[in-house]
């Protein structure tokens, strides 16, 4: 993986969210590093974990494609999923190549610098684990669920997210990159499923209450039903802090315009509506608020943040 001269920039997230940051950034001369969650379940990626008893590589691939600098042809290849074929339908060909790599290597992390490497990716991608792990919820009436794509359908208050086995060790490398860092950005994604999964070992709650650097989470601009449904600006905060067990995010940074009320009706058959910024209590958690216009508007009818106006943000920041 390159290593870009640059201030250090470190970001934490999984999901859609992630790639679309770290493809804004990676045009910046930054000094870029991507930690990733690894939980997935679902799809290609579960059935590769069932069969392979490996970190799950979904997130991985788009990382790798969002931070890659190669032939379009050959990174639309390693995106391609495979719709047709017996045991073959479904799958993406990046997370087979991923999970061939793991066997060649023998290490999934090793599997992952060798394909960056092919890759041509800029800057470094740390798995939040090396071992195949799980995600639990409990929710607020006492229910347990296990299995990241399992969380969303149970439609409660989640109260908490936790790991199965309940340790895991985080790679030295990236506990050492939040502490060397410069920025900390915390992606938008899926707060408790995506995000606040790269949160939880100790050794990442440390290296965060160590850093210098400033913190910043990107909030997402509409609630999700089944993670964030209700939520405000600072119940994102709140439940980021609770996780890791002390305040540490600095600043959190919203979309300012007014979104459409038709975008709003596409989105409340979802379940789902505008984040509201809540700032005076988001002034007593401690956090400054940044409002900037950092989404733009899909074909699909969807919103959602733009990689050049929320990356040209927080190099302006740097």
């Amino acid at each position: 993986m390159t290593n870009v001269h640059g201030p250090k920039v470190v970001v934490i997230g999984g999901g859609t969210g992630l790639p679309v940051l770290l493809r804004g950034l990676r045009q910046f001369p930054v000094n870029l590093t991507a930690i990733v969650t690894v939980f997935d379940d679902g799809g290609s990626t579960g059935r590769l974990r069932e069969d392979l008893s490996i970190p799950a590589p979904g997130d991985i691939r788009k990382v790798i494609a969002s931070m890659s600098d190669v032939e379009p042809t050959l990174m639309k290849l390693f995106q391609h999923r495979f719709e047709n074929g017996n045991g073959l339908s479904g799958h993406s060909l990046g997370n087979l190549i991923l999970a061939g790599m793991t066997s060649i290597t023998g290490d999934f992390y090793k599997g992952i610098k060798e394909i960056s490497r092919v890759f041509n990716v800029k800057g470094r991608i740390y798995p939040i684990a090396n071992a195949n792990m799980y995600l639990k919820a409990e929710f607020i009436d006492g229910t347990v669920v296990r299995g990241e794509s399992n969380i969303p359908k149970v439609g409660k208050r989640i109260k908490r997210v936790f790991y199965d086995p309940p340790q895991i060790q985080p790679l030295p490398e990236a506990v050492q990159a939040i502490k060397r860092a410069e920025m900390i950005v915390i992606a938008p994604g899926s707060l408790y499923t995506s995000i606040i999964p790269n949160l939880l070992a100790p050794e990442i709650k440390q290296a965060l209450k160590e850093a210098k650097a400033q913190k910043y989470y990107i909030c997402n601009i509409m609630t999700q039903y089944g993670e964030t449904s209700g939520y405000k600006a600072s119940d994102h905060i709140e439940a980021l802090h609770r996780h890791v067990g002390v305040p540490f995010i600095d600043e959190i940074v919203v979309h300012s315009e007014t979104i459409n009320p038709t975008i709003k009706a596409g989105y409340a058959k979802e379940k789902a509506e505008p984040v509201i910024c809540d700032g005076d209590a988001l002034f007593d958690q401690g956090v400054t608020v940044l409002k900037g216009d950092i989404a733009s508007l899909h074909s699909d009818g969807t919103l959602k943040h733009d990689e050049h106006k929320i990356a040209k943000l927080l190099y302006d920041l740097l």
